[in-house]
């Protein structure tokens, strides 16, 4: 064979790797060679799935039901379950024929960018974003139109920048709330003022990706734009079990779309994946049947003292990192764009990927640059590991940090 022939697709050489998975792939290469490394690169509870979970999927396995295939949307008493749910936390009327169960929330973010994307078709994406999307929409052939938040704003858009992105090719708009990275929230007011915005354009989806959801701290209810007056038929819901139920291995997400949406995502899924696996499902349900509040609101006091200690220590320790405080998820977007520039030894910091290998390399903990994400100066910190990691972590990247021009 001739050695310089490349079968790889155009689509494909196109694509980027997702830099959070790559992140984690380097991470797992440095432990293999005996580097102890702390990573808080990936979006990943280190708690437990609840043990009602687990018990629901053994029992699955030993009741011999669930070894076939499922339904291709998923088994009708989950979709019962949360239509259920939708309808008593997030003021969401639907029925089972307008659910589809994925394999992960990002399969469901996947099947609506393939099913509703046309060619050139523009799609607004609230920035910094999710590294996904970017990717996503690409590979659907649309036009990603980057609507850029300011850190002073906590990254969130404003009604004017919404106003004037909006062209006649514009598809839709998708965010996430509670955000990754940022952790910002949308609150009633901002989502209504996409509302207002949007309402007339009557070709125009909102995308809104809630996989986060119950990782809120504020005091604020969280809030589905789906909910609000006329959009219902207007919004794709994107949420799942892995953050809120720390069920990331088990890949069970899912969407809530007008039933002619949810019908062109089953379509592709029955040729991709088929359904989400069977035992996974099961334990789904069980999951929206149990004392779940009462178990997230565990995981939250957990997150939220890890949150305000890696901030507390920034604040005192390092107060060359801006750094806001965010409202949910369990990530800290940081600003260390003081850094560029500065040197240790013969590297030099220049970018917020230079920031994330040199702290890797010097402090051995593990980060995400935000050039991922859609910003350039900051990076993504994952505070969802031990409280004892992230001491560990903080004072590792603080020694690291004071190193820079000091020699």
């Amino acid at each position: 064979m001739n050695n310089s022939y490349d079968p790889i697709s155009d689509r494909i050489k196109a694509l980027n790797p997702s830099a959070t998975i790559a992140m984690a792939q380097k991470v797992l290469q440095l432990k293999n060679l005996g580097k102890k490394i702390i990573d808080l690169s990936v979006g990943e509870p280190n708690l437990n799935t609840p043990i009602y979970i687990q018990q629901a999927a053994i029992e699955a396995i030993q009741s011999k039901k669930y070894f076939g295939y499922a339904p291709v949307s998923g088994y009708t008493d989950l979709k019962l379950a949360i239509v259920q749910k939708l309808h008593k936390e997030n003021n969401i009327e639907c029925t089972t024929e307008q659910i589809v169960v994925s394999t992960g929330a990002k399969q469901s973010i996947a099947n609506t960018l393939l099913t509703i994307i046309n060619p050139g078709e523009e799609i607004i994406v609230y920035t910094p974003y999710w590294v996904s999307y970017f990717s996503l929409i690409q590979l659907a052939k649309g036009i990603p139109i980057f609507l850029k938040g300011t850190f002073e704003n906590n990254f969130i858009p404003t009604p004017q920048q919404l106003q004037k992105a909006i062209t006649p090719k514009t598809k839709a708009i998708i965010y996430s709330s509670p955000s990754n990275p940022t952790g910002a929230i949308l609150t009633h007011t901002d989502l209504q003022n996409i509302v207002d915005i949007i309402y007339p354009h009557k070709k125009i989806f909102v995308i809104s990706d809630e996989i986060y959801e119950y990782l809120n701290f504020s005091h604020k209810k969280h809030v589905s734009i789906a909910s609000l007056r006329g959009m219902q038929e207007r919004t794709i819901t994107i949420n799942g079990f892995s953050k809120g139920f720390a069920m990331t291995g088990w890949r069970v997400g899912y969407l809530v779309a007008p039933e002619n949406i949810a019908k062109g995502c089953e379509k592709l899924q029955s040729q991709i994946t088929s359904a989400s696996n069977s035992i996974s499902q099961r334990a789904a349900l069980a999951a929206l049947q149990g004392n779940y509040l009462q178990e997230i609101e565990g995981m939250k006091v957990v997150y939220k003292k890890n949150r305000d200690y890696i901030i507390e220590f920034f604040q005192k320790n390092i107060p060359q990192i801006k750094c806001n405080i965010p409202q949910g998820a369990f990530y800290l977007f940081i600003d260390v764009s003081y850094f560029y520039g500065k040197k240790n030894h013969n590297y030099t910091i220049t970018s917020a990927d230079d920031f994330c290998i040199y702290i890797l390399e010097k402090a051995h903990v593990s980060m995400v640059s935000g050039i991922a994400f859609g910003e350039k100066n900051c990076v993504r910190i994952s505070y969802a590991a031990s409280y004892h990691e992230l001491i560990c972590a903080c004072k590792q990247i603080k020694i690291a940090l004071s190193n820079l021009d000091n020699n």
